[in-house]
């Protein structure tokens, strides 16, 4: 039976909150896959008061015993304990915390093909307090899984958007572009795009590094010097992908009809649109590695922990296509 596990990221943020008022909503049962949470008991309990809600708690000891979701019920696995439940502020105390439940996440869905792994939102400024080196949700699975390389998406029903460079300063993005991060990402894409999305020849747009692409070396030269060579090379083994376009036009109605999912230079280069066509609605997918994991579109959202503000409609999303992604 497909099973999904939810890692609910910062306790201090909404992503505890978004799993308890989904448990107390009609979806929670239509979902018809079982949903199990790992994360503190006292926490969901706390939080659960706060925002009004009434749950029950199933403790689990193994995945294999959850059954199919019932509203207002929450089937829960207890790895750690949260040191402070409080919300709204960060507590470096929680870091720990956060890396045991997600790398127990990584682990459950690696040891099954028929189990997902759905993430909520992580507070990367406070793991650093305690791992300088982390990056983010996708870094890690990439690390514990083994994986060659991975791709972060960002996808909805409006748009899909790849990322060649994630969570690095602007400054140092030019000196990342290379042809051969070009064409992993693209090879990646374009596989995960035929076997998860069930595409059968892909269109890839890529975005252009530089203000209009370059203007033929007019505004920088990467364009003509690195992605365009990797643009002939790619299309020599078969993958359909555009030579750069420039990022101001690339989203309109002709183009955006043409394109399965763009291939965006950095982290802020596509996700805006994304947010403005689809936040709420979108969800965030991990290719290139062994595993299913989805996540929310959105961040910790302090300001409306264990507060009545919280919509859960990305996580709905993330569960939704974790379970169509699992074979």
């Amino acid at each position: 039976m497909k099973k999904v596990v939810y890692s609910p990221g910062e306790p201090s943020g909404i992503g505890i909150d978004l799993i308890i008022k989904l448990s107390n909503s009609k979806q929670w049962e239509a979902l018809n896959i079982p949903v199990l949470t790992l994360s503190d008991p006292t926490l969901l309990n706390e939080r659960a008061k706060l925002i009004n809600q009434k749950i029950k708690i199933e403790n689990i000891e193994n995945i294999e015993n959850i059954d199919l979701n019932k509203k207002g019920i929450i089937q829960n696995l207890s790895v750690s304990r949260c040191k402070n439940t409080t919300p709204g502020k960060l507590y470096k105390a929680n870091a720990n915390y956060v890396l045991k439940i997600l790398d127990y996440g990584i682990k459950l869905a690696e040891e099954s093909n028929r189990t997902g792994l759905v993430t909520g939102p992580i507070s990367k400024e406070n793991i650093i307090k305690i791992d300088e080196n982390f990056t983010g949700h996708t870094e890690r699975i990439q690390e514990l899984t083994g994986s060659k390389d991975v791709l972060m998406l960002l996808a909805s029903k409006k748009l899909r958007v790849a990322l060649v460079t994630t969570h690095v300063p602007l400054s140092a993005v030019p000196g990342l572009i290379d042809e051969k991060i070009i064409m992993d990402k693209a090879i990646i894409l374009h596989s995960e795009l035929k076997k998860k999305y069930k595409i059968k020849d892909p269109k890839i747009t890529m975005l252009g590094l530089n203000p209009h692409a370059g203007e033929g070396g007019k505004i920088g030269t990467e364009d003509a010097e690195i992605l365009i060579p990797a643009a002939k090379k790619l299309r020599k083994i078969g993958i359909d992908i555009s030579f750069p376009v420039s990022a101001d036009t690339a989203f309109t109605g002709d183009v955006l009809k043409k394109t399965d999912a763009y291939l965006a230079m950095y982290h802020d280069q596509a996700l805006p649109v994304l947010k403005a066509l689809s936040f709420g609605k979108a969800i965030n997918i991990t290719l290139g590695v062994p595993i299913i994991r989805t996540s929310v579109d959105h961040g910790v959202a302090l300001d409306v922990a264990g507060k009545d503000g919280s919509n859960f409609s990305s996580l709905l999303e993330a569960f939704k296509a974790a379970k169509k992604l699992i074979k």
